[in-house]
């Protein structure tokens, strides 16, 4: 879950790198040769965060 990630986080990570907020996909979407397309993830930010 995301709890248990966070938590994990806080164990592992300085206070200032742990994530405020996590949310699962099941797919990220991919250029052509298989890279992950950072932009389109950055772009669903504002929508996830109205949520």
């Amino acid at each position: 879950t995301d709890q248990e990630l966070r938590e994990f986080a806080r164990e592992k990570l300085a206070h200032f790198k742990v994530p405020q907020w996590v949310t699962f996909v099941d797919e990220l979407p991919k250029t052509a040769t298989g890279k992950i397309q950072k932009f389109v993830l950055r772009g669903r930010v504002p929508a996830i965060a109205r949520q």
